[in-house]
């Protein structure tokens, strides 16, 4: 089955005891089992639920992992939010182990690995990852896990995946993902050779900012029953009603990045020739330095976030943020309403000022997420906002 049907069908199973089309939300917390010291499919909410279990088997068919797929013996796992899965796969992780990170990558990421990792005695170090020579040089003899972004937040750089997964199994490490902003429908890391792939499922999986959620895909059997293990054992699992809304995002998942991209894609384009924007860094410009990986690994876009510069500096960039009207003042992307922040200030906060600097994260930088509107509407919006912002 194609990408879309196995989003429909794959993990939607109708209800058997009522002929429902949409499955029931299972929200009990313990199930009755068949004898002292005999178990059943199912015993505490904590180890397995049917409406979480429903959402993980769809997951793992769309990111090419479990029954069905090229890698059979993996699958997939949801937690209570993305940052709930990235300490999943950490977690996998014992003292004096080293973790390679990418440079552009999430606040909250950076956040886990700086200020809570260290405390466990775990090393972290980021290197540009889009400079293979560069980044191989960050590998030590304890480097474990190599962990990457494409399109990077906030800077939307583009990493060679495949080449990033050989020279981390090279070196004898993991190679995980953060495939948030691409989402399967344009990327799928674990075909290219990577271990993991993790995504925030809050964004573009649940597409309707209703709910918190976070996915972990891995292709390989004793990786998955690790991550597994971790995942029952410290908890941070996806509640039923967030897995029940996830299972239904999922449904339009394709059409939805789709049309997003499209919008995208004609807005960077206007922003780029815009006389109040310094600079656009969207991957569908041909201009973007991975313009030509991104085509290469991204199938049919290039993702529906923008990262901009006003020409007037940082305090513009706050006044564009606060003038926008369809384009609302929030953190969080991937839904169907359209988005814009300032990344300094607000997703990436918590890097320190100097990082912040040294890897390219601007005072000036404002990130859109584009959503479902119309694009007349959207542009209209930006074109006042900018007027505004700069008069």
């Amino acid at each position: 089955m194609q990408f879309r049907t196995r989003a429909i069908h794959v993990g939607h199973h109708a209800d058997p005891h009522t002929g429902a089309v949409v499955p029931p939300i299972h929200l009990a917390s313990t199930f009755v089992q068949p004898g002292a010291g005999e178990w059943g499919p199912y015993n505490y909410a904590r180890s397995g639920n049917p409406t979480r279990n429903a959402v993980e088997e769809v997951v793992a068919s769309l990111e090419g992992c479990g029954p069905g797929t090229d890698h059979p013996e993996g699958g997939a796992l949801a937690f209570a939010s993305g940052m709930a899965a990235i300490h999943g796969v950490t977690s996998s992780l014992k003292a004096g182990d080293h973790v390679l990170a990418g440079s552009d990558l999430y606040g909250g990421a950076y956040r886990l690995f700086h200020k809570v990792m260290n405390r466990a005695g775990v090393e972290v170090s980021l290197a540009d990852a889009t400079d293979l020579t560069a980044f191989e040089k960050g590998f030590r003899p304890n480097t474990r896990l190599v962990w990457v972004e494409s399109p990077g937040n906030p800077r939307m750089s583009i990493v060679d995946l495949a080449a990033v997964a050989e020279l981390a199994h090279k070196h004898g490490a993991l190679a995980a993902c953060d495939n948030t902003f691409a989402t399967p429908v344009l990327t799928r890391p674990l075909e290219l050779g990577l271990d993991i792939v993790m995504h925030s499922a809050t964004k573009y999986y649940g597409g309707h900012s209703d709910l918190m959620g976070g996915l972990l895909a891995a292709r390989d059997k004793a990786v998955y029953e690790d991550l597994k293990f971790i995942q029952n054992a410290t908890g941070g699992i996806m509640d039923p009603l967030s897995c029940f809304l996830c299972s239904r995002g999922v449904k339009t998942l394709e059409l939805r990045v789709r049309e997003q991209c499209r919008s995208a894609q004609r807005l960077a384009e206007w922003l780029d020739q815009h006389p109040a924007i310094g600079r656009v860094l969207y991957a569908g410009l041909p201009a973007h330095p991975g313009h030509a990986i991104a085509k290469r690994q991204m199938q049919g876009g290039f993702g529906a976030m923008i990262t901009f510069e006003l020409s007037a500096g940082f305090e513009a960039g706050k006044r564009l943020c606060k003038a926008t009207r369809l384009f609302q003042l929030a953190v969080s992307l991937g839904a169907v309403e359209s988005l814009i922040e300032q990344p300094a200030s607000m997703s990436h906060a918590s890097y320190d000022a100097a990082d912040r600097a040294k890897h390219g994260i601007t005072d000036g930088m404002i990130r859109l997420s584009v959503g479902l509107e119309a694009y007349d509407d959207l542009q209209a919006d930006l074109e006042q906002a900018i007027a505004a912002a700069t008069r």
